[in-house]
């Protein structure tokens, strides 16, 4: 009974958390306007920066990645103190990967904004720093490295996404020596968050092999 009320909580705490879409809040807080009707009508931090400039996505950026690490370190510490975590030290790792699935959900469907969101992509990159920074970094490195080669920004964000289940599983069986069994549950965990960013960049990936798909530069429209 307490576990399921743990990943009730993470859940929710996951979804509402999420759904506070700082591209949204910022671009109508700062120029009054919604992003989601300019650019990609994307509501995220690519389409915050082309559109807007530097200042908004900074402030996007700092936003979307705090609600993820507060939504899994919010869950974690209620699982802790429910004492849902795995024996001997009361373990709550799994509980992150929970918060962090419900928090990509609200970020692209968000209750407060008509389920209109994001891609989810910051969101599900900020839950690894609380889950395994190693993973955080090493997801962060896999995006500027592919980034910096493609210069398309989806095509990184699903690759990163494709090796994030691949990165918690070798961390947690080679560097933590973790058993087979625990460290495969972190991966079929952390497949759903996977999955769900690699579907939100379908129409990406469409317009890539049709060779429309915008290139990121470091120029903004003005």
């Amino acid at each position: 009974m307490k576990v399921l009320l743990a990943l009730l909580i993470a859940a929710a705490l996951g979804y509402f958390l999420g759904s506070l879409n700082f591209s949204i809040i910022v671009v109508k807080l700062l120029k009054g306007r919604d992003i989601r009707t300019v650019g990609s009508r994307n509501a995220g931090l690519t389409n915050t920066y082309r559109c807007f400039g530097p200042q908004c996505a900074a402030l996007t950026l700092i936003g979307d990645l705090a609600k993820g690490i507060v939504a899994v370190l919010l869950s974690q510490l209620f699982a802790s103190m429910l004492k849902v975590g795995f024996a001997p030290d009361n373990e709550v790792k799994y509980i992150g990967f929970v918060a962090g699935f419900f928090a990509i959900l609200g970020h692209v469907f968000p209750i407060y904004y008509g389920f209109k969101g994001g891609k989810g992509v910051l969101v599900g990159v900020a839950s690894f720093l609380p889950i395994d920074p190693r993973v955080f970094f090493a997801l962060l490195i896999v995006f500027i490295v592919i980034l910096s080669i493609s210069k398309y920004v989806s095509v990184s964000s699903i690759l990163g996404a494709f090796y994030s289940p691949i990165a918690i599983f070798l961390m947690s069986l080679w560097v933590d020596g973790e058993k087979f069994g625990r460290s495969l549950l972190y991966l079929l965990l952390c497949l759903p968050m996977a999955i769900m960013v690699v579907y939100m960049h379908r129409s990406n990936m469409e317009r890539y092999m049709e060779g429309t798909e915008s290139k990121f530069t470091f120029k903004f429209n003005k």
